[in-house]
């Protein structure tokens, strides 16, 4: 049976014209879907044939996982501590191996076996197509409308196939098949079955790729597209920038006429777009991100990256844009959160923080309203800079005498001092599980405490989205915290 078994192995291989090892690859893929069935359940098998002599063993294995990802599928993982318990160097990817007995060739069915073999086949010459393609390099996918397949469109060109998913169609739009398609080739899902190549006509990086192909002084690199923003058939802002001072960024795009700006617009459905100067001033970005709205002032929150923006009453409208949609394209554009707000706002606004900055000098510094507002006046925002300014800084405040200086800046230490003390107090209410759990700083327990997380079970207990408003750490952060806090449930 197994010289049976080279000779079939050896025919397909002239047959169809591939290499001898995916012949064998499609054997041991036959033989391991056989064994599995035997077994039922989500069991993984490999199978190993010996090229030279036809013979062939079986395994049945377990993909090593991390302990606290727990078990997806029990069948076919174990934990790391469980695997380590056999082999102790192994880690977490790595497999555990039992030999099992193999099902003889014959029970599978010369002819099911020669099915497997012939689809596996198809499988490596479908990839080798796919890699052909990749090869070129190519970001747009250009072809032919061939079928519906469960709500995807999947587009032809040649012999490889693309996958538009209704998703990432622009709305309204109804393709039929046979009809030309250009679309953005946004990935590879190896998971799908037969067009692994997805598509994209909705991504800013398809409009992207539109400008290339439209203006040539991208592709010189005389002008440099940074980023995009798109709501899909509607608008779209674009941010370019010019690496040659004789090149205009903004009319070497639209064209002559707007020739090369509508025949970006022609092929998304109408959608309109806004071609806006990119600065390395955020300010300045933003506010050409927000055009044709004329801004009045921006006030820029570097910490929480974000911009207050005033405009007056006649823009108001037009920098908030039809649902939002302006300020909302401006704020994906530039990168920064965008408020938009009228004068009369930003004031009240600003009162209200002078308020609370207000309160806590007279408070700590045990001054009067008076200093309190000539410190607010001379840009003094938090205790910390009336503490460790530059003492000629301060010296140069009209209104204050050296003494003075010298008294507030002992103030605002000692009151920092006490902050400090009455925080270690609260953090000593913490046990020492979670004070030692690695990526804590004293900083962020400070936080957990405040927020009554005192053990490595209550910070364990959190969900994601309670940690990121407890302590201001964005959500993989929070998330990494939260899953090693919790490692010692699997560990125990």
């Amino acid at each position: 049976m197994n010289r049976e078994m080279l000779m079939l192995v050896d025919a397909i291989s002239r047959e169809k014209s591939v290499e001898l090892d995916v012949v064998f690859d499609a054997v041991e893929s036959a033989l391991a879907s056989a064994t599995k069935k035997l077994h039922g359940g989500e069991v993984d098998i490999r199978v190993s044939v010996d090229r030279e002599s036809g013979e062939y063993e079986t395994f049945r294995r377990w993909h090593v996982v991390p302990n606290e990802a727990g078990l997806q599928i029990p069948d076919a993982e174990t934990l790391l501590f469980e695997a380590q318990e056999q082999i102790p160097d192994i880690e977490v990817d790595d497999y555990i191996e039992q030999p099992i007995d193999s099902v003889p060739i014959g029970r599978i069915g010369a002819q099911a076996a020669k099915q497997v073999i012939l689809q596996k086949i198809r499988d490596a010459e479908r990839e080798q197509l796919l890699n052909d393609f990749l090869s070129r390099g190519e970001k747009i996918f250009v072809g032919t409308v061939k079928r519906l397949d469960k709500g995807d469109i999947i587009v032809e060109s040649g012999r490889v196939e693309g996958r538009l998913k209704r998703s990432e169609t622009i709305p309204k739009e109804n393709l039929r098949s046979g009809d030309r398609v250009r679309a953005f080739i946004a990935g590879i899902d190896p998971t799908q079955r037969g067009a692994q190549i997805m598509l994209s006509r909705s991504s800013p990086g398809f409009m992207m790729e539109l400008f290339r192909q439209e203006v040539p002084e991208i592709e010189q690199g005389l002008l440099e597209i940074k980023s995009c923003a798109r709501d899909p058939g509607s608008r779209a802002k674009i941010a370019v920038v010019s690496h040659d001072r004789r090149v205009d960024p903004i009319g070497t795009c639209v064209g002559v006429r707007g020739s090369r700006v509508n025949g970006v617009t022609t092929e998304l459905a109408g959608e309109r777009v806004d071609i806006v100067l990119w600065s390395d001033d955020p300010a300045q970005f933003v506010i050409g991100a927000l055009a044709p709205a004329n801004v009045q002032s921006i006030v820029v929150d570097e910490e929480k990256h974000a911009m207050d923006v005033v405009v007056d009453e006649e823009n108001l409208a037009i920098a908030i844009g039809r649902g939002g949609q302006n300020v909302r394209l401006a704020s994906e554009l530039t990168g920064w959160r965008i408020n938009i707000m009228t004068a009369e706002e930003s004031q009240a606004k600003q009162s209200e923080e002078s308020d609370s900055v207000r309160q806590l000098f007279v408070d700590k510094l045990d001054v009067d309203v008076e200093v309190a507002d000539i410190l607010i006046a001379e840009g003094f925002t938090s205790l910390e800079e009336v503490a460790y300014v530059p003492l000629q800084e301060m010296l140069e405040i009209e209104s204050f005498d050296e003494d003075t200086v010298n008294e507030l800046r002992t103030r605002a230490k000692d009151a920092l001092l006490t902050m400090e003390i009455a925080r270690e107090e609260k953090v000593d209410d913490v046990s020492q599980d979670l004070r030692d759990l690695e990526g804590l700083t004293p900083d962020l327990i400070g936080k957990l405490s405040d927020g009554g997380i005192h053990t490595r079970d209550d910070l364990a207990d959190l969900a994601v989205d309670e940690l990121t408003e407890m302590t201001g750490m964005d959500e993989e952060q929070a998330k990494a915290l939260i899953m090693k806090a919790r490692e010692h449930w699997f560990t125990a």
